[in-house]
């Protein structure tokens, strides 16, 4: 089912009036009315629950780096924004920021930085690193403590603009929600399914080469049993001693 006949079923399900006959009377209505009431509480509850952006502490060291990463597929944008927290009533200490991909280009880099944030859209799939470090200059006790609020795939779309620009609200933009959300969904199994198809090529290949080494080390043990017994029959033979 495509993206716009989801959102009309949903609509539909939930704002058209109950289609019932007169000779059903009350029961029927009531029937109707609480299997859409039902629909409508399923559908906030999967939207309550649907993937968010995670907020995560960082410990960073006085010396050294701590890094942060995710396994993310192509085409999602990722959001972030990173903050440092002082413990004390000091002046806020800076840090050094730098984001890579996979194949180890710098998507995001930021020196002397007390708090920012990257956007990006990947484009290939696997760990997108992010690594937070105490600037040069940073000459306080212990750790530092950095804010991060991670969002990636629909948790970090817009939706006052698209509520604006497509002018829906209320029920009708929580239900674009969580459209997006089921659309993210089934897009992140369909990645599952590739990687573990993937994977599983990868393995049956593996054991196919392993098969086949053993087959060759036995081959050559064989071999070299028999030129030993060969040569050792020989060696006595000469010294007659068989």
């Amino acid at each position: 089912m495509s993206r716009p006949q989801l959102h009309s079923y949903f609509t539909a399900m939930i704002f058209s009036p109950p289609k019932v006959k007169e000779m059903s009377g009350n029961a029927n209505v009531r029937r109707s009315a609480m299997f859409r009431s039902a629909v409508l509480v399923v559908l906030l509850w999967g939207l309550s629950n649907a993937p968010a952006g995670d907020a995560i502490w960082l410990n960073v060291p006085k010396t050294g780096s701590k890094c942060v990463s995710e396994e993310i597929q192509s085409n999602v944008v990722v959001l972030a924004d990173y903050v440092v927290v002082s413990e004390n009533h000091g002046p806020i200490p800076a840090i050094s920021v730098k984001v890579t991909s996979p194949f180890g280009n710098t998507l995001h880099h930021q020196e002397n930085a007390t708090h920012g944030q990257f956007a990006f859209t990947t484009k290939e799939a696997g760990n997108y690193l992010a690594c937070f470090s105490p600037d040069g200059h940073y000459e306080g006790a212990g750790e530092l403590s950095v804010n991060i609020d991670w969002k990636t795939g629909i948790a970090a779309k817009d939706w006052e603009s698209v509520a604006r620009k497509e002018k829906i609200e209320g029920v009708e933009l929580e239900l674009r929600k969580l459209e997006g959300a089921v659309e993210a969904i089934h897009e992140n199994l369909l990645y599952l399914k590739d990687r573990e198809a993937e994977l599983r090529t990868t393995s049956e290949n593996t054991n196919a080469r392993v098969a086949w080494l053993s087959i060759m080390s036995l081959g050559i043990c064989i071999s070299v049993s028999g030129l030993q017994i060969w040569y050792l029959k020989r060696y006595f033979q000469k010294k007659k001693l068989i």
